[in-house]
């Protein structure tokens, strides 16, 4: 657990749990108390970058506010409750409901800070699957399925993201994304800045489109700006650009390419003069990016969150991956790259190049439709789906580390459909704006307190890596694992009691798992894990099993847990920069890269029919800060203190018109909601543009977070569409919606 010790203060090293740039700490711990956070310069991966959310993970463990019991909700007030008391309501209440109304009476929503816990994003399934229910919802519908979704058409699993090679580019083009500030999003990047000055320390040129002049614009060679929702109508005019001009040029992975001429029939409206208005980017310049992307010797196109949360944002996301592919930049070094996981990644098992691929629709969401994806239906359909009645109507519901009250469209309307429910269970460590609802609240532990190991950002990572985080602090006595936590959950929904013992359910699970995946080998596995539990068994497994593992001995110089464990001190194993996969890491029925898939074509023909469409007059669009991620972070006094950053930011010809003024609260409305704000006036927002960070309002009564509080700011989701999605994938559209905004009455 420690690495080295001097009096009675020992220093640890972790991964960073609180945003997707997983940077290496070193905490000084003296008599159980954290006296000092920082980089750890050692680390192979982050090389002692941080940034001020690392430092906070002191002011999360020691929060009053941060749940170390369970809660029970008496008489309308949470009260304090043992575990087994806790366990023995949910049992008592849970099996009854599910029994009289069938499994789809129940749904489960898992949020983002689960995967940074193992123990979460491995036994999360575990209940899904006990509960045998179609409703489940994450955080993915809110920020990243289109990409997933594109990807997984495109390359034949979801997780199979093309990474820029940003030590080695020479151009890299950002669209609605501020890696500056979040190092990276489906891109573990730490240190953005660091590897961008160096990109143009060498002659490299950095370029953003954005409707706002972010951190990340303020730093590149050029800033363009670009109108929410029209990034789609870009993309599409310079993959038109690619063609008309004869720049097309697929490199290495020429013979692994399907579809390209079907590409160019179906771009062939989106010429640059039809795009330019509605992008508010002139045809000149929508050639001039296509032509120097094209003629960069190695170049890359990376796009975010802006281009995920509208309403073609599988269409942009694809189109990305397309630009990358038709300059010859798509598995090239300079270009975009896949990374190799050590474990945990479906590109690197089974039969390399070719697989199921991926598939959506399997069942469909009950009120309004919208099909599965990756498993999932949209988070906009939780508040209909309990509203609805009829067969199916959702009565239960268990949260996971999720906030959706604040951090989904029409926040409001979900909060009265919860209060609603039958039962509700929430595993958090906080009563906050949305498990103030819950009639049991299960705490987790402190980042601090569990070991870690990242499993989904190797597979987005810069550069290939295998790190491990062992406890820095003691969980207090009784305090269970978050796994065993839900394997006791999934064990009520199968009937096998409250008190049944989380280490032999998992005994029992590993055994039915290791005879699935390990055959007639099963009992040597079972043998070869004997003594670990729960996820650090998983871990082993997947170490042992993975692309640079020991294959049970086979390869001896390979990885084992043991060895990731024993490089803790030393920062991890560095595994290499990443390299070209195709064609290995495909997972496509054709072992081919999919270019045009038919859904997508599809869809295109609705977004032939709007780039000629009017804009609306004024939008609004989201933000992220460098001191927040997730709504709790708004209750951590280091990264709460500083000036106030919930404001409207509005262009000085905006704020004329509208008689607006600076500092001062303005009314916003949207045809759904209505917030006030107070108004910050600069020249870094494009004219028709509003941008309110989202994740705040922090003011619902019976919640607990009292930090936050003093600074509620306002709730950007109020103002949301909860039935404007992106049709492909169900993803939320959370930017460019319409607005009015006038000076607030005093």
């Amino acid at each position: 657990m420690q690495d080295t010790t001097t009096d009675t203060t020992t220093t640890h090293h972790r991964i960073c749990p609180l945003c997707e740039a997983c940077c290496g700490l070193e905490i000084k711990v003296q008599n159980s108390k954290v006296i000092s956070i920082r980089g750890h310069d050692a680390d192979v991966f982050s090389a002692g970058y941080i940034c001020p959310k690392g430092v906070a993970l002191k002011d999360l463990h020691e929060d009053p506010d941060r749940l170390r019991t369970p809660l029970i909700k008496r008489n309308g007030v949470h009260v304090p409750a043992t575990w087994d008391e806790a366990f023995a309501e949910i049992e008592r209440r849970l099996p009854p409901i599910l029994a009289a109304h069938g499994r789809n009476a129940a749904g489960v929503v898992v949020g983002n800070p689960s995967a940074h816990k193992i123990g979460l994003l491995t036994y999360f399934g575990k209940l899904a699957r006990a509960l045998g229910t179609k409703n489940v919802f994450s955080a993915s519908t809110l920020d990243q399925m289109p990409k997933q979704l594109s990807s997984g058409l495109m390359f034949g699993h979801w997780l199979s993201i093309a990474l820029p090679d940003i030590t080695r580019t020479d151009y890299l083009l950002v669209l609605g994304a501020n890696p500056l500030v979040s190092n990276g999003s489906m891109w573990t990047v730490p240190d953005f800045r660091g590897k961008a000055k160096a990109l143009q320390a060498r002659g490299g040129k950095l370029v953003v489109v954005d409707p706002r002049k972010t951190e990340t614009a303020s730093v590149a060679d050029a800033h363009h700006f670009i109108r929410p929702n029209s990034d789609v109508f870009l993309l599409a005019a310079m993959v038109n650009t690619l063609f008309t001009e004869g720049l097309v040029r697929l490199g290495t992975v020429a013979e692994w390419v399907n579809g390209v001429d079907a590409v160019k029939q179906a771009i062939a409206p989106f010429t640059p003069e039809a795009a330019a208005d509605r992008c508010g980017i002139s045809a000149d310049t929508i050639r001039t990016l296509t032509r120097e992307l094209a003629a960069a010797p190695r170049a890359a196109v990376y796009a975010r969150i802006g281009t995920c949360t509208q309403e073609y944002g599988t269409l942009a996301s694809w189109l990305v991956d397309v630009l990358n592919t038709l300059t010859g930049n798509l598995d090239k070094e300079g270009g975009v790259l896949f990374a190799k996981s050590a474990a945990f990644a479906s590109n690197t098992a089974g039969k390399p190049g070719i697989g199921k691929g991926v598939s959506t629709g399997r069942h469909h969401a009950r009120v309004s439709g919208a099909p599965e994806v990756y498993g999932e239906l949209p988070m906009t359909c939780m508040a209909e789906e309990i509203e609805t009645p009829g067969e199916g109507q959702m009565r239960v519901l268990f949260t996971v580390a999720t906030n959706p009250v604040l951090s989904s469209p029409n926040g409001p309307r979900l909060a009265k459909a919860l209060d609603t429910l039958d039962f509700m269970v929430s595993m958090d460590i906080y009563l906050n704006e949305t498990t103030r609802h819950a009639d049991v609240i299960l705490p987790g532990q402190s980042p601090l307190e569990d070991f870690h190991y990242d499993v989904a950002f190797p597979q987005l990572s810069w550069r290939n890596h295998a790190r491990y985080s062992p406890p820095v602090l003691q969980a207090a006595p009784g305090q269970p694992e978050e796994w065993q936590t839900l394997l006791k959950l999934a064990a009520i929904v199968q009937g096998k009691g409250a008190n049944a013992d989380a280490n032999t359910l998992d005994d029992a699970q590993f055994a039915e798992d290791a005879q699935r995946m390990f055959g007639e080998h099963a009992n040597a596995v079972i043998e070869a894990t004997k003594g670990i539990k729960g996820p650090q068994r998983t871990l082993e497994v997947a170490l042992r099993s993975g692309p640079y593992g020991d294959q049970w001995g086979r390869k001896p110089d390979g990885l084992t847990l043991a060895k990731v464990q024993a490089s803790n001190t030393n920062g991890g194993i560095d595994l290499g920069a990443l390299q070209p996969r195709i064609p290995e890491m495909l997972r496509t029925p054709s072992g081919k890269v999919e270019l045009a898939p038919p859904t997508l074509l599809q869809d295109l023909q609705r977004a032939a029919q709007d780039v000629r469409g009017p804009a609306p007059d004024l939008v609004i669009i989201g933000r992220r800060d460098v001191r927040t991620n997730n709504s709790w972070m708004h209750n951590l006094p280091i990264l709460a203190k500083g000036p106030f950053r919930c404001t409207a930011l509005v262009h000085p010809t905006d704020a004329q018109r509208l008689g607006l003024q600076d500092g001062a609260l303005a009314d916003i409305r949207s045809a759904g909601g209505h917030v006030q704000a107070q108004v910050q006036i600069t020249a870094d927002m494009m004219p028709g543009v509003v941008s309110l960070p989202h994740g705040w309002g922090h003011n619902a009564p019976g919640a607990q977070m009292r930090v936050a509080a003093e600074r509620p700011g306002a709730n950007l989701n109020a103002l949301l569409d909860d039935q404007l999605r992106d049709p492909l994938s169900g993803n939320a559209v959370l930017g460019g919606v319409a607005i009015t905004m006038q000076a607030a009455v005093v």
